[in-house]
Parts: C-alpha cells; structure tokens; sequence
C-alpha cells in the first residue's frame, strides 16, 4: 500500500511583511543576513528543510 505524505509549513521568514499571512509563524528579517541565519536555526531546531520562495521569502517545511 503506497501511503503518500504532505509537507507541513513550519514557519515562514520573509523581508517583507506586507507578502505574507496565514497560519503559520511568521518572523521578519531585517536583511538577507538575518533572513538566512534564521532559517539555518530554525532548520536544525525544528528537523526542517528551507525552501525560498525568491520572492524575500523563505518557508521551512519538514517532509
């Protein structure tokens, strides 16, 4: 039996706030330093994956 899964958005970190809403934390970035850095602590506390959005947005969803 094939029992496909769905990833779940865990937070979200973005350089502008105006983009983003939803369910999901949201942490603002002042800059694309503080942006990545967050992302790379978050991914490792939480057993994520980061995925950018290219858009100033990157989302961290565990598979």
């Amino acid at each position: 039996m094939f029992n496909a899964t769905t990833g779940t958005i865990l937070a979200v970190i973005t350089l502008n706030m105006e983009e983003v809403s939803g369910g999901a934390p949201i942490f603002f970035a002042g800059d694309e330093e503080k942006q990545e850095k967050m992302a790379r602590y978050l991914s490792k506390m939480l057993d994520a994956t980061v995925h950018d959005l290219e858009n100033g947005t990157l989302v961290i969803v565990r598979h």
